[in-house]
């Protein structure tokens, strides 16, 4: 079931042998920093009682090596940075000279594989694309790196974004680190396995129907799905332009609230983002009482069926949170949402629109060593998950989006019956609440309810966002969704905060415990060989957009 690929294993041998350079001695590694459950905020600590950015980031190459490719194999990672500890040891350089680089000094992050990345290959999980290496950074990873976050990896994801199990051609199959035996949720699988698994702090995943919050869900993380248009999908390999958005997967809902603050946006590659629209500091709105005085409403109609006893598992956890929402000072009322049935008809638009916005994104850009440049080439080539063939086919065949009869029957219904029945629904409320999927993770080969509720968000472009609601009988993680108007993820981040605060459910997985105390990089004086390691780098890069500019 589960792809090998040793070339990870080279890349984890590489940069923790070849590059495991600190570029100044001064800077020396602290034994007390453990990666297990760290936030932003104790990186930040760590840093300032004297931890090297380059030994925190071996704590984390260790755990990949110990828990992805051994251990528990849980696959949730394709391709590591090779320059990860050359980019620690520059950030050590610059801490010294002149404190952090920004709010995420040092925090590994790991990318979706369909986060475009300047300095490693950007693939959806296909063989087609493999080595794929578009010399530019995605909008949201550009504002990340800004900020002083090292990209350590890009995690495994279904193929192109396809389905709720994490499988692709190139990345095999994700497992769940809570139970080996299920599903880690997809399609942002990878990302949530690897979060869960401590793989990194802040993870980056992207939703078009459900693909943050289903493997958040399943990995008792906090996932945010922002509205369209507060942040850019401009370097995002596409699935369907009118529903796609890039947001975090973080084990907290303080980590996720910075990295939205610093991912929102303005751009002008993406014409949905909105330049009007001011800036937020979201951490403003991490209040433990957020919950006081809040009215909270409870849409019964998303809940799984009685007669699925997976479902009940959810259900029963789900009811817990609510009673915890009351404690914690809210008014909780159940409602209706007018029109409910109507909008779930309505098809997700990944069926339409995939070919149309691939074939753009891969006509943009420099041609792959497969040399594929449409999903008509991809189909041809082989180079692809054949259980998705059918799929594949089907959407290259379709005449395109705008002629379609159907297709702009949707688009011209759709978002205004959704966010009009939406907004009648949280009339004299702050958020609705429903759960993220409608049963817990299933055991490879056996169905999932998931449900219809992640189609609220992509459907209406409101935000949501879920969080740890606890554990089913049998250990497994259940997510709480909640859903907003448009632009108010701070009042989403405010609530979520107060819940997280006042339940504490979140807790890692057992098959990833803490590794024994492992020798990190000591000091060296090869200082000149890292700095030419991290300028190789950079000239790299700037060799890369020139090739891309040129396309």
């Amino acid at each position: 079931m589960v792809v090998s690929i040793p070339i990870k294993k080279t890349i984890v041998a590489l940069a923790s042998q070849t590059l495991a350079l600190v570029f100044l001695p001064g800077i020396a590694s602290a034994a007390s920093f453990r990666p297990e459950e760290a936030t932003v905020g104790s990186i930040e600590s760590a840093l300032g009682s004297g931890t090297s950015c380059t030994s925190i980031t071996q704590a984390y190459l260790n755990r990949i090596q110990a828990y992805d490719d051994q251990g528990p194999a849980l696959n949730a990672i394709i391709s590591i940075n090779p320059n990860a500890l050359a980019i620690a040891a520059d950030l050590d350089a610059r801490y010294a000279q002149s404190g952090p680089v920004g709010s995420l000094h040092c925090v590994p992050i790991i990318l979706k594989d369909n986060y475009e990345t300047f300095d490693m290959p950007t693939t959806a999980g296909a063989l087609a694309l493999e080595g794929y290496e578009t010399g530019q950074d995605a909008f949201q990873v550009a504002r990340l790196r800004e900020s002083g976050g090292l990209i350590l990896a890009k995690s495994n994801l279904s193929e192109f974004a396809f389905s709720f199990t994490t499988v692709s051609s190139l990345g095999g199959t994700t497992l769940n680190p809570y139970d080996l035996a299920r599903n880690a949720g997809g399609s942002s699988g990878g990302t949530g396995a690897a979060i869960a698994a401590n793989f990194g702090v802040i993870g980056m995943g992207t939703d078009t129907g459900g693909s943050i919050r289903v493997p958040s869900s399943f990995n008792s993380l906090v996932g945010i799905r922002p509205t369209i248009g507060l942040s850019s999908r401009d370097g995002i390999i596409p699935l369907a332009l009118t529903q796609d958005v890039g947001g975090p997967m973080t084990r907290s809902v303080a980590d996720a609230a910075i990295a939205l603050e610093i991912t929102a946006g303005f751009d002008p590659n993406d014409s949905v983002t909105d330049n009007e629209k001011a800036p937020v500091k979201y951490t403003d709105f991490l209040n433990p009482n957020g919950l006081q005085g809040a009215r909270i409403g409870v849409v019964r109609d998303l809940f799984g069926l009685d007669s699925n006893p997976e479902s009940i598992k959810t259900t029963t956890v789900i009811n817990s949170a609510i009673d915890a929402i009351k404690a914690l000072g809210a008014k909780v009322v159940e409602v209706t949402i007018p029109n409910l049935a109507q909008i779930l008809e309505f098809p997700s638009l990944s069926n339409f629109e995939f070919k149309r916005d691939l074939n753009t994104f891969l006509a943009e850009r420099p041609v792959p060593p497969s040399g594929v440049t449409s999903l008509g080439d991809i189909i041809d080539s082989g180079l692809y998950l054949k259980d998705f063939e059918a799929s594949y086919i089907a959407r290259n065949n379709r005449m395109p989006p705008e002629l379609d009869p159907e297709y702009l029957k949707i688009i011209t219904e759709r978002p205004t019956l959704t966010q009009t029945s939406l907004l009648a629904a949280l009339e004299g409320l702050d958020a609705l609440i429903y759960p993220s999927v409608a049963s817990p993770p299933n055991i490879f080969n056996q169905p999932l309810a998931s449900g219809a509720a992640n189609r609220l968000s992509p459907f209406s472009g409101f935000p949501a966002i879920t969080v740890p609601a606890g554990f089913t009988e049998d250990d497994l993680p259940v997510g709480l969704e909640f859903l907003g108007r448009a632009y108010d993820e701070a009042t989403l981040i405010k609530l979520a905060y107060s819940f997280e605060q006042g339940t504490l459910f979140r807790r890692p997985p057992a098959s990833t415990p803490p590794l024994e105390s492992k020798a990190v990089p000591e000091p060296r004086t090869l200082a000149a060989l890292s700095l030419f390691g991290f300028i190789a780098t950079g000239l790299k890069r700037k060799q890369r957009q020139k090739v891309g500019n040129n396309c």
